[in-house]
């Protein structure tokens, strides 16, 4: 008897460009011994040598011919290896009710014809039988005897599981087929262990075997299931249980008061290719490539859709990520765009939307509201040539945090906008934002019981209101409170046919505004501005972070240089 055995018997997932219909699969089961039989005779032993001090148990042979102790049998894809029962049955022109009877009933006289069937106790059930389509899903995992576990079957299970799916026509595997391809049939990454494929079509094959005693042989109630095999079609085979390779055999023990015990062996013995072959393939999958990218090329097309001369088109992928800081729970946002002078936008694009409504969780010593919320504006932008506007302005964001409670008592967190990048790429920018405060106790307890507080009639004078013509805008006597801020994420692109152009002549660090008209000019303002800052602030930082004696004596070197 096998010292060790196979307990590993899960699904195997396996991946390969070729036809299935090129798989071969050697089976073999071998009769190990009874356990009645095994426990009699250690019984019997035990008893002859109770006078002698050590016991010696003596090699059990097998009992009977070989044929009906091991049987080995190579079977293709959708091969038709006929069972006894089914011999008996499909004999009988009468009993053949549906065509697949009637092709069972010639195929079963041709072979009593001929040298007759090569099988004994291993048969198959083929995706057409009604085994396959048509028995019970309780009964399928009650014959599985490999199965160390059996899990009961859910309530749509067993509802799915009456469905019959009967398919008369069924094809003729030819057995004859010249050398398989099978290209990669060791387990890739996809490799999984008891793991559902869900595809629109997918076929079996189940590998039965007889494993009654030689008297009994052709009974339902003697087979088991040895292999089952699945594809869907599109390259992926699913066998359960795994090819031994060089692993131990499974041990099937039957069931009834003898309780045999059987060797199961599975091995893919499908021919592999050639190099010559194989090269051969792999020249025609390349060709077959390069002919399906040109294809989708021509389907695309060569020309790549380009904006007016003289018209920018800005495109930006935002999204509200996060808000934190305010006052109260049960966040949501409204936001809505301006365009500027010059700016336009398509007719049916919406310029305005609001969040969904979010409750705020812990996160270090601040109560954050994650919105995850995404938005996105394109724009277009016009440049004239007689315009006095040398630096025209970029599109606003302008948006307002407000909060619910389960009294549907509506209040304003907070008032913010956001400019537009001039640069295109990936930013990440937090706003802050400010609501109206007015003075005195009724304000205060209004929020808090009733809901409600001051609000602007224009949300523009968050900023500059678009209405303001003036040199220079006074809120002198404007009270404010500051409240929180807002997390965007934007990922900005702009299109111009004068953006080509720079890259073309390699200017690359030159900005579309530039070959727009010019306008690129408050950028680098800005830029320098901003780095004149730094560099100021770092001097201060390291004067402050100085001794008082080292400043004194520089001080006091400084003024015997000057004198």
């Amino acid at each position: 008897m096998a010292d060790c055995w196979n307990t590993d018997t899960g699904e195997a997932v396996y991946r390969s460009r070729d036809a299935v219909k090129n798989l071969k699969v050697k089976v073999r089961i071998e009769r190990v011994t009874s356990t009645a039989a095994l426990s009699q005779r250690l019984q019997q032993q035990v008893l002859s040598q109770q006078d002698r001090e050590e016991i010696e148990l003596e090699t059990l042979s097998p009992q009977g011919q070989t044929g009906e102790n091991e049987e080995e049998v190579v079977v293709g894809w959708q091969e038709k290896l006929f069972s006894q029962y089914e011999m008996e049955l499909f004999q009988n022109e009468a009993a053949c009710q549906t065509p697949l009877d009637r092709q069972y009933h010639t195929e079963i006289k041709a072979l009593n014809k001929a040298k007759g069937q090569r099988n004994h106790r291993i048969f198959t059930y083929t995706d057409h039988d009604r085994y396959t389509n048509c028995l019970p899903l309780h009964q399928l995992q009650h014959i599985d005897l490999l199965t160390t576990t059996k899990s009961s079957p859910t309530f749509l299970a067993e509802r799915m599981a009456t469905v019959r799916h009967r398919r008369q026509e069924r094809r003729t595997i030819d057995c004859s087929v010249p050398k398989s391809r099978i290209i990669n049939w060791e387990p890739t990454e996809e490799f999984v262990k008891s793991s559902h494929v869900v595809n629109n079509v997918m076929q079996t094959m189940h590998i039965m075997g007889d494993l009654g005693p030689p008297g009994r042989m052709g009974q339902k109630e003697n087979e088991c299931l040895l292999l089952t095999i699945k594809t869907d079609g599109s390259g992926t085979v699913i066998v359960k249980p795994d090819f031994n390779k060089d692993r131990e055999p499974y041990r099937i023990v039957t069931e009834g008061e003898k309780r045999e015990v059987w060797r199961l062996t599975v091995q893919n013995v499908s021919t592999t290719m050639n190099p010559e072959e194989k090269e051969k393939e792999q020249n025609m999958y390349r060709d077959l490539y390069v002919r399906h990218k040109e294809y989708l090329n021509s389907l695309v097309g060569q020309d790549f859709e380009m904006p007016p001369i003289g018209l920018l088109r800005y495109l930006m992928n935002g999204e509200i990520v996060s808000a934190k800081g305010f006052e109260y729970d049960n966040l949501y946002i409204h936001f809505y765009l301006e365009l500027p002078n010059n700016w336009s936008s398509l007719p049916f694009q919406s310029l305005s939307g609001v969040t969904q409504t979010c409750r705020s969780k812990s996160l270090g010593k601040e109560n954050v509201a994650f919105f995850s919320h995404p938005f996105n504006f394109e724009a277009f932008y016009m440049s004239e040539k007689e315009s006095d506007e040398l630096i025209p302005q970029w599109p606003v964001l302008y948006f307002k945090v407000l909060s619910v409670d389960s009294w549907q008592r509506y209040r304003t967190e907070g008032y913010g906008y956001l400019l537009f990048p001039a640069m295109p790429g990936k930013h990440t920018m937090t706003c802050h934002t400010w609501r109206p405060l007015q003075t005195g106790t009724v304000s205060a307890l209004r929020r808090f019981f009733i809901g409600g507080s001051a609000e602007l009639e224009d949300h523009s004078y968050v900023r500059i209101p678009g209405t303001f013509k003036g040199e220079r805008l006074s809120r002198f006597g404007f009270c404010t409170e500051t409240t929180g801020s807002v997390t965007f994420n934007l990922h900005c692109m702009q299109q111009a046919r004068a953006l080509a152009k720079a890259v073309v002549l390699k200017k690359r660090r030159q900005n579309v505004a530039d070959q727009l008209g010019g306008f690129s000019q408050q950028g680098a303002v800005c830029a320098i501005l901003e780095a004149f800052q730094r560099a100021r602030r770092k001097m201060q930082e390291a004067r402050e972070s100085l001794p008082g004696d080292v400043i004194n004596s520089t001080s006091q070197l400084q003024l015997d240089s000057s004198v």
